[in-house]
């Protein structure tokens, strides 16, 4: 059956500022654009926007959609505007958490306290004799208590590892402060989540990103929650015809080898697979991203890089034995650096372009040899407003030129996609919109952070639409209104193309449609 939407503002993002009267869907495609009195006729339904804005689905270009859902239904700190705020949440969390079950919070953030403080092992242990974990915002940080410390084994006599820090008192005692590999060891002892708790979990985050407007996602699940099938199995039990989203799997190093030997099946067009995932560095907010020099406010330290120079090659050098293409988190340049080394040894292969994630901090040199190869970016708007202004301390003067250059990148010509990053950041596409556009935290009001960054509101719109789509090598079937593309529609309340850049923050989501069918109502 055909169905005409009509009476709203229809921008196709094809071309700044062009739009249309109505749009015929059929199939889930869309078969026809233009004026409403010469389409009417062509449809058996109709569908009255009544005066709102529909866009081409916003697509978020990198995420974890099962951490999402996770953080959803967990304790999430990050709301915590200091560290009393943080103790009082922790003392009221679980209080009938038995000794053997794991205490575990998601999203702090000390750069959001006054005092800055990063609780210590034996603080978490007023608050629990169960094994304590709390993840910090970046996920490449993490604070435990004694007896989660004990259970990974982690002692004083313990020496430094080469793919992290364990955190130390002034007598070289571990305080509980774990960055990267000694972290990721320590999640390994939580049991892991069955496929019925990571189906509950997904359901609960494809609800919320359909009522945010989301129509699909890049998400970075695989390889997170031990055997890789039941994540797989969670996305094909919650996403299909009765649910429709559309999900694109990154698929993680650990786990990229057996998903190819296994010949592990998907479900097109709701879920299709991505490239080889892995990470090269760490954060900024953790002081773990790998920079070519030492940090500005801690010349002891560069950064980490979590894999060797050999480990990255062999796995770009696996994902090529398999015709693919790599995503690489690299948020330092000097984690960068390491990236376009190992594909540049190893080219990937024709048709396909590999997956730079974050690049937070760049140089003239590595955006010369990042043109001449065939890549798309992934970069997160939202960490100006989470980032700035600390970071710049971090960074230094020195640094900044290229530092969360969006507008240069855009500039250059990159195929570029936003994304929220999300649990780690808020996964409302418009806080991506908004900071792309203003480089401001929500309330603030001066002129930006690096504003000569800023991008316009059709720049910003389209790192959701044509951008996302684009990365995902989708970019002649969805991102736009055109014949022939998805019939995925972000539906607001107003036009962002119009309101004060604040007011961007204060649009609703009257519709989510996928392929054609309505997903969320408000």
């Amino acid at each position: 059956m055909k169905t005409i939407w009509h009476n709203g503002k229809l921008f196709t993002m094809d071309q700044e500022g062009e739009t249309v009267e109505a749009v015929v869907t059929e199939n889930g495609k869309i078969v026809a654009i233009g004026n409403y009195e010469d389409l009417k006729n062509e449809a058996e339904e109709s569908i009255d926007l009544k005066g709102s804005v529909l866009y081409p689905g916003f697509i978020d270009n990198h995420m974890h959609i099962i951490g999402h859902g996770q953080k959803l239904l967990s304790l999430d700190l990050s709301k915590a505007a200091s560290s009393d705020e943080m103790m009082k949440m922790l003392l009221n969390a679980y209080p009938d958490l038995k000794e053997d079950e794991w205490f575990i919070g998601e999203g702090w953030n000390e750069n959001n306290f006054a005092d800055r403080k990063i609780f210590t092992r034996q603080e978490l242990d007023q608050v629990t004799k169960s094994p304590m974990v709390l993840k910090r915002t970046c996920r490449h940080a993490a604070v435990a208590n004694t007896k989660a410390l004990e259970l990974a084994g982690i002692t004083k006599d313990m020496p430094d590892p080469n793919d992290g820090v364990i955190g130390r008192d002034e007598n070289g005692e571990p305080n509980g402060l774990l960055k990267e590999g000694p972290m990721d060891r320590l999640l390994q002892l939580i049991p892991e989540p069955t496929e019925e708790m990571l189906t509950k979990a997904l359901d609960k985050s494809v609800d919320d990103l359909l009522s945010l407007g989301l129509t699909g996602a890049v998400t970075d699940d695989l390889g997170y929650y031990g055997d890789y099938r039941n994540p797989l199995q969670a996305f094909k039990n919650v996403i299909g015809e009765k649910k429709k989203f559309r999900a694109h799997l990154l698929r993680r190093s650990t786990v990229f080898t057996q998903l190819m030997e296994d010949e592990a099946t998907y479900d097109e067009p709701w879920i299709d697979l991505g490239e080889m995932k892995f990470f090269i560095d760490g954060s900024l907010g953790g002081s773990t991203a790998l920079l070519g020099g030492p940090y500005a406010d801690d010349p002891s330290t560069s950064g980490t890089a979590v894999l060797t120079d050999q480990e990255i090659d062999e796995h770009v050098a696996t994902a090529r034995k398999y015709g693919q293409a790599v995503a690489m988190h690299m948020i330092g340049d000097g984690a960068v650096e390491k990236g376009l080394d190992a594909i540049e040894r190893h080219p990937v292969p024709e048709g396909k372009r590999d997956r730079l994630i974050h690049v937070n901090v760049l140089r003239d040199d590595l955006v010369e040899r990042m043109k001449k190869l065939p890549v798309v970016l992934d970069i997160q708007p939202a960490f100006v407003a989470s980032d700035f202004p600390w970071v710049m301390d971090r960074l230094g003067e020195d640094r900044l030129d290229w530092a969360y250059a969006w507008k240069r990148l855009v500039d250059e010509g990159f195929i570029c996609g936003a994304g929220s990053d999300a649990p780690i950041e808020e996964v409302d596409p418009l806080l991506g919109i908004y900071a792309a556009v203003a480089r401001r935290k929500p309330g603030e009001t001066h002129e930006g952070y690096l504003p000569k960054e800023k991008l316009s509101r059709y720049e910003a719109v389209s790192l959701f639409t044509t951008g996302s789509a684009a990365t995902i090598g989708k970019a002649d079937s969805r991102g736009k209104l055109g014949i022939g593309f998805d019939a995925d529609f972000t539906i607001l309340d107003c036009d962002l193309f119009e309101v004060d850049a604040d007011e961007i923050l204060n649009a609703e989501v009257v519709m989510t449609v996928v392929a054609g069918d309505v997903m969320y109502q408000n």
